[in-house]
């Protein structure tokens, strides 16, 4: 990891953060209790917690998609929380997000080039030329190679595990600090999942990232984190470094989801993972998301 990136990254602290909704059936619910955790510069913590657990609300939280009903979310000197339009602009430009699901993420009728210019210009401000140097730099970083056999494809023309590729290029185009990235291999087929967690832990370790990775798969956890929180209808119910919960669990729900695990053919004893398979998943997309393209909210 650079050391001269990660003493530019601040850190992100969540303090006693909870978030309320109220529900015609059921008066309120609370996705999130009072949760509370610091996300030093550089390093890599998972959320992990079966659905329903509040781990996507706590997301929505620290992009500056929701608003925290209670508690603080500070990303360095910018309360998340309370900021407005261009506030939540200038915080995009330093949080980006990978979202869970590569095949309504990109929009159909639109290339990747498209798709990863437009970060570049609303971000950085780069010409059309720039921007379109940027696009070819950005797959070679993904491992899209050659690149130029890819700008011009759509997303139907694309394995999953190569969407999945271009939402992660695409978070990275206007060089974000923290990236979070929600379930970012649960849409994948298996033989795809160990590269896409390969390429998450490279780019976090060369580029100083620090990241926050959303999962519902301990074992997926230990191969790219050093810190794990164990969330539980909202509440956190245990934490620790990753290679302690997971040898040694002191919450009997977190023995329950190591429990639920099969047993993995695709992870080593020494946490590492092989290289991936070549497969193919295609299928419809659907839409953007504003927060990785730069589009105010």
């Amino acid at each position: 990891m650079p050391a001269e990136r990660a003493a530019e990254v601040p850190p992100l602290t969540v303090g006693g953060v909870s978030k309320v909704y109220k529900s015609r059936d059921r008066g309120t619910v609370a996705a999130v209790r009072d949760v509370s955790f610091t996300l030093a510069p550089g390093t890599a913590v998972s959320l992990v917690g079966a659905s329903g657990s509040g781990k996507s609300t706590l997301a929505k939280l620290i992009t500056g998609s929701e608003r925290p009903t209670s508690g603080t979310i500070s990303f360095g000197d910018a309360n998340v929380g309370r900021l407005r339009a261009g506030g939540l602009r200038r915080l995009h430009a330093r949080v980006q997000m990978v979202f869970q699901d590569p095949y309504s993420a990109l929009n159909p009728v639109h290339t990747v080039e498209y798709a990863l210019t437009r970060p570049c210009q609303n971000f950085l401000r780069m010409t059309g030329a720039q921007a379109r140097e940027r696009v070819r730099e950005l797959l070679e970083t993904v491992g899209l190679t050659p690149a130029a056999q890819f700008v011009e494809k759509l997303p139907h023309q694309l394995s999953g595990g190569q969407r999945q590729r271009v939402l992660i290029a695409r978070a990275l185009a206007c060089e974000p600090q923290l990236m979070v990235a929600d379930e970012p291999v649960s849409m994948l087929d298996v033989s795809l999942r160990a590269g896409v967690l390969t390429l998450l832990a490279d780019l976090r370790r060369e580029r100083g990232l620090s990241l926050l990775y959303i999962t519902h798969d301990l074992l997926s956890a230990r191969v790219i984190t050093d810190e794990i929180l164990v969330l539980r209808h909202g509440e956190v119910v245990e934490r620790g470094q990753t290679k302690r919960v997971l040898q040694d669990p002191q919450h009997e729900y977190t023995r329950q989801l190591l429990a639920a695990v099969p047993t993995p053919g695709n992870v080593t004893a020494a946490g590492t993972v092989p290289a991936p398979n070549k497969a193919a998943a295609a299928a419809s997309a659907s839409r953007e998301h504003d927060v990785t393209e730069g589009r105010a909210t």
